[in-house]
């Protein structure tokens, strides 16, 4: 005899009925990162792409390389070096470049790592030992390259708070790291460069960008035919099962739901300038393209999915044309808002960068202050005097005494490493008189010592080049009026082609070696 049902059967019914089970729920969500993995597939991430992506990025680093290996060496000179002091603005123009391509290395190295994104996370990881240096040179030049221009960037703003080791040093040391992972990388690459060095080269290419990653992705083998090994190919073995199945797993839940089916309905995409430079930038097509049918649907959500599935049978990706256009445009703006620092051209752009010209005492910007430099006191005491020496022949003079002597009137930049540099007007003594003075030759170099204490910077070097050249002077007054305590009162140095850390402020002796 059958058994009457219990008063928790029906209820237990209709959960089933209304419920998929957790085999189906599975289904889905195999499915939903299929469609995930699939979504990596792009017109943008090709060969192609990542050849003339990293081309750019190579061009970038290598400026910012050899313009910082420059600035190293004028800091750092070894004993042999001489240095151009004409045209009077080269350190101006190589140290712009150097901040500026240093901050263009930010979008273009991620542009390279999206369209690469998809290779990052490969089974087995090693395959070969030219396929470990491949890896390894791109995670040693990606990960140096974050660190360089991060803290090359924090340098622009002087945060050295931040910094737990000495900046310079590291700084250099890290862009040999960067320039060797790039040549091992550009190495063992090389083959698949040359096929996709200029566009017809690719598309004559085996591999050209005429293939379809969703076709591949398509054609890989599931896991009954390939055995799963490591997590990350366990999952893409998951993930890559039987959409089929899954997709009708979807329909049977969806069939079995007893909610009334939401009316849908189709209406145009109105043809308007948007949807035209939308149309043209994802899918590459034209402003005269029919418009598009999506359907209509409740709800912020359902809205965002319906434009989503609005062209099922073309998926939206960003093609090559979208993908560049985004990166230039941001390396646009980059250059826009902080180059102005550099060159006066984008002065009237420059909002994000940490100086402007003009802006400051003596209408100069300042790196270091008087009381920053601890030189306060010293630097405005009545008892002041500038020493020069020249073995055992001396020479003391009071700022008085350096107005009395021939002033001389140059314009010359002050360019400091952080980037930011400025032309302006200096008066002073010319350094090969004072030289000259004490009985030094026009081979001396000279040895300039500051006021201020405890700083790397406070005993500088000048070789001859700059000593008798008619620009170097003991500057005593800045665009018309005598220096302000933060620009070096009473005394300093300028001369043409030199960086700013070399340009000494607060003088107090002159050395002749």
């Amino acid at each position: 005899p059958m058994t009457a049902p219990t008063r928790h059967e029906p209820v237990h019914n209709q959960q089933v009925a209304h419920r998929p089970t957790l085999h189906s729920a599975s289904q889905a969500l195999q499915q939903l990162m299929n469609s995930l993995r699939l979504a990596l597939a792009s017109p943008s991430r090709t060969p192609r792409t990542a050849v003339v992506t990293g081309r750019l990025l190579a061009i970038a680093f290598l400026l910012c390389f050899s313009t910082g290996v420059f600035s190293h060496f004028l800091q750092d000179p070894l004993p042999w070096m001489v240095f151009p002091t004409r045209p009077v603005w080269i350190y101006q123009l190589t140290q712009g470049i150097h901040i500026t391509a240093g901050i263009l290395c930010f979008p273009l190295i991620f542009a390279k790592l999206y369209v690469v994104f998809p290779e990052l996370f490969q089974t087995p990881p090693v395959r070969s030992f030219p396929h470990f240096l491949e890896r390894a040179s791109i995670t040693l030049f990606v990960s140096a390259s974050l660190i360089e221009i991060t803290i090359g960037l924090l340098n622009t703003f002087q945060w050295y708070a931040l910094f737990p080791f000495a900046f310079r040093q590291t700084h250099y040391a890290l862009s040999f790291v960067i320039i060797g992972s790039l040549a091992i990388h550009i190495a063992v690459k090389l083959p698949v460069i040359n096929r996709h060095w200029t566009k017809k080269r690719s598309e004559l290419a085996p591999d050209s960008d005429a293939k379809v990653d969703a076709a591949r992705l398509a054609a890989a083998p599931t896991p009954a035919s390939t055995p799963a090994s490591g997590v990350t190919a366990r999952l893409f073995n998951w993930v890559d099962a039987s959409p089929e199945a899954s997709g009708a797993v979807l329909a049977d839940v969806e069939a079995s739901s007893t909610a009334p089916a939401r009316p849908r309905t189709q209406r145009p995409v109105k043809p308007g300038l948007g949807n035209r430079f939308g149309r043209w930038m994802v899918r590459g097509g034209t402003p005269t393209d029919p418009p598009i049918l999506i359907q209509a649907a409740d709800g912020v959500v359902a809205e965002a999915f319906d434009f989503v599935e609005r062209t099922p049978d073309v998926p939206a990706k960003a093609s090559r044309r979208a993908f560049f256009t985004v990166v230039g445009i941001a390396s646009a703006v980059l250059v826009a808002t902080t180059a102005g620092q550099s060159f006066r051209v984008l002065d009237g752009t420059n909002i994000f960068a940490p100086r402007k010209m003009g802006v400051g005492p003596n209408a100069l910007p300042v790196n270091r202050t008087a009381k920053a430099a601890k030189v306060l006191d010293t630097a405005t005491s009545t008892d002041w005097t500038l020493t020069v020496s020249n073995g055992g022949t001396a020479k003391a003079f009071s700022r008085a005494q350096l107005l009395a002597l021939p002033q001389h009137t140059v314009e010359l930049p002050i360019a400091c490493v952080e980037g930011w540099s400025q032309t302006a007007t200096w008066r002073g003594v010319r350094l090969r008189d004072l030289v000259e003075a004490v009985g030094g030759d026009a081979s001396a170099s000279v040895r300039a010592v500051s006021l201020e204490q405890n700083s790397s910077y406070a005993l500088m070097d000048m070789g001859p080049e700059y000593a008798r050249d008619e620009l170097t002077l003991v500057a005593l007054e800045l665009n018309g009026e005598a220096l302000d305590l933060d620009h070096g009162y009473p005394a300093r140095m300028i001369a043409p082609g030199r960086p700013g850390v070399l340009q000494t402020k607060w003088l107090s002796t002159l050395e002749v070696i």
